[in-house]
């Protein structure tokens, strides 16, 4: 007898929408509380928060958190980092802040990075290294502003340092021997990672299957349905071990494929129970997005969820901009209306609107009534 072809459900783009919405905890007010232990919570759940360099407004960590965490304080992330140490930094797609519960996942990336063949070619040798960590564990931890001993270089790119010391830093913190242990700003304070986390004994690292799952499980969480190229995000060697884990959990039926209106050839999938209707979530939320946020940062995947077409400009000509420099996306409910292009005057205490572009042909009153009273909410935020 024939099987019968299994019928692969289709979500809608509203309820692919509503699942992520949930999943990125941008549905519901105060998904994670108030206080230090909020920013914890939604570090944890996300996996990750990008941090990044620009500031024309608040630095989009900040941001990302503010986003989800209506009270949410800078001194929160300070002190989850530098006296909690419930979270630290490190590469997933870009450089984020990640639970420092999962490190264990992280440390065979350190392992292999300590492995490279050419790691001292662009940094110096490993004598200076050496020294340099001697210094760290005699002195305590440190910032690039306090080697003062560097002959200082022509630069090589736009984001690189006069200071050979950085390249050394920076080797050493990808290579897991140095933490993170205090930002301002962009100004980093290196510590050993053993002594900052007070080890006796460094966690056992995660094996290549458990990586593979964390990975996966890390996207489940934090963005409800999930294609091989939203969890495997600027990873593409991963696709292969994590398509073969996917195939396995939809066999034994802890994930079920399903197909999104819209999507060409791209399969997705769920686990089950996030598929269920949830209860309304009442008043519609409005979020004035961060260009980096995890809802926005996956430009493909969020057109084929929302419908639109997200353009980060700062690095086009002017005369070449659609939506602004830096342009913010406005999400109501789960709609976004407009795309905001911002700017903070840090000294004059005020937030300048650049260009403001409705993507919604004919904006009512009270949508503009709406959007208006979280502007002014953001910008309290901005300035602190």
């Amino acid at each position: 007898m024939a099987t019968r072809p299994r019928k692969i459900p289709e979500l809608g783009k509203a309820q692919a929408r509503s699942v992520w919405l949930r999943a990125q905890r941008l549905d519901r007010a105060e998904p994670f509380g108030a206080g230090p232990a909020a920013t914890e919570a939604a570090v944890a759940h996300l996996g990750y928060v990008q941090i990044d360099t620009i500031n024309v407004i608040e630095r989009c960590h900040h941001h990302i958190l503010y986003s989800r965490i209506p009270a949410y304080r800078r001194a929160d992330l300070v002190q989850a980092q530098s006296a909690d140490k419930a979270v630290f930094e490190y590469w997933t797609h870009a450089l984020s802040y990640v639970p420092a519960a999962d490190i264990r996942y992280f440390l065979p990336a350190m392992k292999a990075h300590r492995a490279e063949p050419k790691r001292w070619s662009s940094v110096g040798g490993s004598e200076e290294a050496r020294k340099l960590l001697a210094r760290i564990r005699k002195e305590g931890a440190l910032t690039i502003r306090d080697i003062d001993t560097d002959v200082l270089v022509e630069k090589t790119h736009l984001w690189a340092s006069k200071k050979p010391s950085k390249g050394l830093l920076e080797r050493a913190f990808y290579d897991g021997e140095l933490v993170i242990s205090a930002r301002s700003g962009m100004l980093k304070t290196y510590e050993l990672m053993d002594r900052h986390f007070g080890w006796e004994k460094r966690p056992t690292p995660a094996s290549e299957r458990q990586v593979v799952a964390y990975k996966l499980d890390r996207a489940l969480r934090a963005q409800g349905v999930v294609s091989l190229d939203s969890i495997c995000h600027l990873d593409a060697p991963s696709k292969k071990a994590v398509a073969e884990l996917i195939a396995a959990r939809v066999k034994r039926r802890q994930l079920v494929e399903v197909t999104i209106e819209g999507a060409s050839t791209s399969p997705h999938w769920a686990a089950t129970e996030v598929l269920e209707p949830a209860a309304p979530a009442g008043e519609e939320l409005v979020h004035i997005l961060s260009p980096f946020d995890p809802l926005i940062i996956q430009r493909k995947r969020l057109k084929l969820f929302f419908g639109y077409d997200h353009l980060f400009e700062a690095y086009l000509p002017k005369e070449k901009r659609a939506f602004g420099y830096f342009g913010l996306p406005v999400l109501v409910g789960d709609r976004i209306v407009a795309v905001a292009d911002l700017k903070a005057d840090r000294a004059g205490r005020k937030l300048l609107i650049q260009q403001w572009t409705w993507l919604e042909p004919a904006p009512s009153a009270e949508l503009r009534r709406r959007v208006d009273a979280e502007m002014e909410r953001f910008e309290l935020f901005q300035l602190g």
